[in-house]
């Protein structure tokens, strides 16, 4: 988990609960238990955060949950690298950029979720962070229980279909796909998707045996964000994770379809 000039950082429960709470989070900080909560599907998220202790300490809590994290320490690498996350946590307090100037370009760019974790408490902090595009504010010090809490408020809000269970389940030969958990399962296998991809997919499945052009999977996953590579980019890791290039069926000069 390196991270020299502020590269990424794949976690994988990082560092123990024990250990978040001697870096000074103690009773009531990130690494208190939450057992009992309940998780709403499985997440991709990046953290941005000039603070490696706090940001380690965030990924033990969201991998113990469930989630898989990549964290930055950089601002700007935090904007490269943010275009398949599910949602963003972001810190105001950056070593090369301001947090808020980072929350603004990242939404330029996208709708994905962006809840800011920051040390910064006034409510003009508050108000400009969420002026620049920030979902929700959280300041420091909070315990686990709020930030999974207040991740998964945010992610209800983004993902409607969580909270209508009804009908939730689509089954294409031995593709099952859960839209209330988000989860993947081909030939018995999980499959961990980003968020993109999971949408991505879900509208290949339901439209199983048909194409779907290009331009509505453009509209429907990305709405006005997105470049002329970014569907067949998604396209060659879902084949990728789903088995064999042959799952999904390019159709050219029209779309894709889904052969299973």
């Amino acid at each position: 988990m390196t991270g020299r000039g502020g590269r990424v950082v794949t976690s994988e429960c990082v560092l123990s609960v024990a250990k978040c709470r001697d870096a000074g989070e103690g009773s009531g900080g990130i690494g208190d238990s939450g057992r009992g909560e309940i998780l709403i599907g499985r997440w991709s998220v990046l953290i941005i955060d000039g603070d490696r202790q706090h940001s380690t300490c965030m990924a033990e809590a969201l991998t113990r949950s469930g989630h898989s994290v990549r964290s930055s320490t950089s601002g700007a690498d935090g904007v490269d690298i943010h275009h398949d996350a599910d949602l963003i946590v972001l810190d105001l307090d950056l070593p090369d950029l301001d947090g808020l100037e980072v929350c603004r370009l990242i939404r330029s760019s996208c709708d994905t979720p962006i809840v800011v974790v920051t040390s910064r408490d006034t409510e003009l902090d508050c108000v400009l962070a969420l002026q620049a595009g920030a979902d929700d504010y959280i300041t420091k010090p909070y315990g686990r229980r709020e930030l999974i809490a207040r991740l998964e408020a945010v992610m209800r809000r983004v993902t409607p279909d969580l909270a209508r269970p009804s009908d939730s389940v689509v089954d294409c030969g031995p593709l099952h796909i859960d839209r209330y958990s988000r989860d993947v399962v081909m030939d018995g296998r999980v499959i961990s998707v980003t968020r993109k991809e999971f949408d991505l997919l879900l509208i290949l499945a339901r439209s199983f045996g048909g194409v779907v052009t290009r331009e509505y999977i453009m509209q429907e996953v990305w709405k006005e964000s997105w470049s002329g590579r970014t569907v067949d980019t998604h396209i060659s890791s879902l084949r990728s994770k789903l088995g064999s290039s042959d799952t999904i069926v390019t159709i050219r000069g029209v779309g894709f379809k889904l052969a299973l």
